[in-house]
């Protein structure tokens, strides 16, 4: 098991399967020294647990929990293209997207989710820089979706 992996474990997390696409791309491609995820949904087990906007039907604290859960996902993607996340030298850039009530204004705070989960795992290396934007809807009436783009040792 990779120091990384046993670090999800010590939080008591486990890196889930890959999240298969919905429609035609890949859950993240290698160009180079980076991974660039597509985003990923709070997909837990084939079915995304809470749905709806931030701010509405769903709390700024289940949105943040989502968003931890997107990290995880994308985790899992990068895995799938490098094959040991140990070969992570950092995270570059973490974008999110909040499905927001007209009135939310909270992303960045939900986005802390993703963000947070990053520093626990991988310590320095999960230093980033982000953006949280608040969006109308998204697939499947998601309350968040997460991309990264990350650094791999060669």
């Amino acid at each position: 098991m990779s120091a990384v992996e046993s670090r999800l474990a010590e939080l008591g997390l486990t890196l889930p399967d890959v999240v298969p696409p919905l429609a035609a791309y890949q859950p993240a491609v290698r160009s180079g020294a980076y991974v660039y995820t597509a985003g990923q949904l709070p997909m837990v087990k084939g079915s995304i647990p809470v749905t709806g906007k931030v701010g509405a039907e769903v709390s700024p604290e289940q949105a943040k929990e989502l968003a931890a859960t997107c990290a995880l996902n994308a985790l899992a993607a990068v895995k799938s293209v490098v094959g040991d996340l140990d070969r992570i030298v950092r995270v570059v850039k973490v974008v999110g997207f909040v499905a927001s009530a007209p009135d939310f204004t909270g992303q960045p705070g939900v986005l802390n989710g993703a963000s947070e989960l990053l520093g626990e795992v991988l310590g320095e290396k999960g230093v980033h820089a982000r953006s949280a934007v608040g969006v109308a809807v998204l697939p499947l009436d998601a309350p968040v979706e997460v991309e990264f783009v990350v650094e791999v040792q060669a």
